[in-house]
């Protein structure tokens, strides 16, 4: 690393980059929601054919991908609320973090067949 950098590639950075990454992932979906709801009043056909390819297997994939960026995103809001406004918050901030992906991993897996379940049924059968 060059001198004077403030790139470490520690767990801190990862998760500084990983926050931004999903916020921006999550205004692009809330934009294209946005302007998919919106096609209802334009042509009620054009979005019933939009809505149909949301029920393909590559939607569910894209739907897990969203549920995990929103998971994540607030798990780690709330570390670094933490981190803010609790005294112990900075010492405490890695073990934070690692209890936040913990947590991130267990939601994850729950969210399996919730989300996926239908895209693997109309992939392999019931």
């Amino acid at each position: 690393m060059p001198a004077g950098t403030l790139y470490r590639g520690r767990e801190g950075m990862w998760s500084w980059v990983a926050h931004r990454v999903t916020g921006v992932l999550i205004f692009f979906f809330l934009f294209v929601h946005v302007l998919d709801t919106a096609l209802v009043r334009v042509s009620p056909e054009a979005y019933d054919d939009v809505v149909s390819t949301y029920k393909t297997p590559i939607v569910a994939l894209l739907e897990y991908g969203l549920v995990a960026a929103i998971l994540f995103h607030a798990l780690n809001g709330l570390r670094i609320v933490a981190v803010d406004f609790w005294a112990k918050g900075p010492r405490v901030q890695k073990q934070m973090l690692w209890v936040v992906l913990g947590i991130w991993i267990v939601l994850m897996l729950g969210a399996l067949y919730p989300v996926l379940g239908h895209a693997v049924r109309e992939l392999f059968g019931s």
